[in-house]
Parts: structure tokens; C-alpha cells; sequence
């Protein structure tokens, strides 16, 4: 395993961030407890000890396997990043970013998870309800109860994200230092704006949907084969658009030249991406998972870069809401 500083944190995370919204129930793909400690105990022996996931997947019922799961090991060796934002009831102040939703949500995480402190408490989306001073106030309080240690955002707008970090700096409260953001080999939308904008402010990169749902770890024509690629398809995501095919058959073909699998290409590609810090790969099974590690040993050329990146054209901007 590779090993980096995550943004301006000073904490030390793998390269590879294990995504748990496939834990739970609700989708005829997730896993169940036992099925997903197998891949929890299997991540910790390979050198994963970035774990991360959300109030909202399954209910908190991710939340609960993900506790429960390493409470068998060091908990001061992991780093877990949970979410808050999306509807978890039926009550209206049981989603948002508002002062109450906040605290009502941060503390039910923290009894599912079985811990006193979250290592990073990310916002999921933006709040057109809630004021960013007021969000941004309720998590610096978080942190002053210790119950946080940092925070962070997932997809939003550039300029929103920019205001966000202005206003902590205007206010002196604590900034987001992560971005949880929608960015693959097919979609790169991300790069106009969002990404320079990152780097710019050193802010952590954590990449969700890394391998488009799915689209670039097999045949664009094997992809209604899973449930999981049919529901991807109707995400409106744009994948096999504007590019997005060819994209999917150079996969394909490099990693036939390199004796890979097209997974294995397309985490390579975000690794050697420099303003990415750990993409988040969410798996159902062990095999992929280790598949997923051994991307860290795959060395791509600038020449294979570029022949990977040509196709693309812009698509329409996804994932924010």
C-alpha cells in the first residue's frame, strides 16, 4: 500500500479510500454485516486505513457495519469520514446543513459508529436552504466538541465551494479541507474549475465513482449485463457520451497491452493524477478490492495518458444535486 498526507490535515491515508455504501441493504447488490466485514478485515491487510461513508447509505446502516466492523482493530490506526445532508426521515430537520440538522445527525453517526470522534465530517451536497455561515458555524463548533477532527465538502459548484472557503477565513472557523467530488476517466468536467480551484487552496481530493459506476471496469457492450451497470445507465451520467466509448475501448485496449484489467487502468489513471489524494472505490468483493490495490503498482506513461484522455469531450455537468 501507498501511503499520503491528506490535504492540509497532516494525517496519513492510502491511496486507496474504501467506499462503504455498498454495505447495507436497499440495493439487490449491497452486502450484508458478514459479507462486508470480510471486505473490511481484507482492506486492513492489505494497508487501507481510510474508511468512508454516509448517514444516508442504507439509512445508517453502513454506518453501524463500518463501526462494528473495526471495532476489532486500533481505532486510533483508521481515518473514517462520514457524511451528512440527505433525507433521513420524514421530520424536515432531518436533512439539510442547518445548525439542528447538523448536531441531531453528527450525533446519531457517531452512536452508529461506536466512536467519540469522526476523523472527517463532509457535507454530502450544498444547502440552498442554509446559509454557509450558518453550516460552516456548526461544524466549527463540532470541532470544538471534539466530536470532528476536520471537515469537508462533496459536489457542489466552484464558486460555492470558493465562497465557503472564504467565509471561514473571513470568520475565522474552520475550513473545509477535503472535496468528495464526481471525477473518472469520462468524466472531467471537474478539471475546468473545480480541481484547479483544489489545488490552488491545497485542499484534499477524494474522488468518488472512480471507475464510473462501473463503465470503465468492463466492454461498453457487457455493461447492462450487472444490475449495478443498469442503474448506472439510468443515472444520466453521460458516460458512453461524447467520447465516452472510444475512452471505454482504450481501456480496454491498454489494459490488454499491460496484462491489466480495465479497472485496474482506470484507478491508475486518477492515481497519477497529482491533485488527487485517494480515489473512493466501493467494491462487493474481495477480489476487486485487491484488483484495486494492485492499480497502485501500474505505471502509466505520459504517452498512455494521453492516448486515454483524446476522445473526451465535455458532457454535461452531473452529481451536484
Amino acid at each position: 500500500m501507498e501511503y499520503t498526507t491528506l490535504g492540509t490535515t497532516g494525517m496519513t491515508v492510502s491511496r486507496l479510500c474504501l467506499g462503504c455504501m455498498s454495505f447495507g441493504s436497499g440495493r439487490e447488490w449491497m452486502l450484508s454485516e458478514d459479507e462486508s466485514q470480510e471486505i473490511i478485515d481484507r482492506a486492513v491487510d492489505l494497508g487501507i486505513n481510510f474508511f468512508d461513508t454516509a448517514n444516508v447509505y442504507s439509512t445508517g446502516e453502513s454506518e453501524e457495519i463500518l463501526g462494528a466492523a473495526l471495532d476489532g482493530y486500533d481505532r486510533d490506526e483508521q481515518v473514517v469520514a462520514t457524511k451528512v445532508f440527505g433525507e433521513m426521515g420524514d421530520d424536515p430537520n432531518r436533512q439539510g446543513l442547518s445548525r439542528k440538522a447538523i448536531e441531531q445527525e453528527l450525533s446519531n453517526s457517531l452512536d452508529r459508529l461506536g466512536m467519540d470522534t469522526v476523523d472527517l465530517y463532509q457535507t454530502h451536497r450544498w444547502d440552498y436552504d442554509t446559509p454557509i455561515e450558518t453550516t460552516l458555524r456548526a461544524l466549527d463548533d463540532a470541532v470544538r466538541r471534539n466530536q470532528v477532527r476536520y471537515i469537508g465538502a462533496s459536489s457542489m459548484w466552484a464558486h460555492q465551494f470558493a465562497d465557503a472557503l472564504h467565509t471561514s477565513e473571513h470568520l475565522a472557523l474552520e475550513r473545509f479541507v477535503t472535496m468528495q467530488n464526481h471525477y473518472n476517466l469520462v468524466y472531467r468536467e471537474e478539471e475546468r474549475e473545480m480541481l484547479p480551484l483544489c489545488d490552488r487552496e491545497n485542499v484534499g481530493v477524494l474522488p468518488w465513482s472512480p471507475l464510473a459506476g462501473g463503465y470503465l471496469a468492463r466492454p461498453h457492450e457487457e455493461l447492462e449485463t450487472t444490475t449495478r451497470g443498469e442503474e448506472v445507465e439510468g443515472y444520466g451520467h453521460g458516460y458512453h457520451e461524447n467520447g465516452g466509448q472510444e475512452i471505454n475501448n482504450r481501456v480496454e485496449e491498454l489494459a490488454a497491452d499491460k496484462g491489466a484489467t480495465m479497472a485496474q487502468i482506470g484507478l491508475s489513471w486518477l492515481l497519477h493524477k497529482d491533485w488527487v489524494d485517494a480515489p473512493i472505490v466501493g467494491t462487493t468483493s474481495v477480489e476487486h478490492l485487491e484488483d484495486a490495490v494492485e492499480a497502485l503498482d501500474i505505471s502509466l506513461s505520459d504517452s498512455d495518458l494521453e492516448y486515454l484522455e483524446e476522445p473526451y469531450e465535455p458532457i454535461a455537468v452531473s452529481g451536484h444535486e
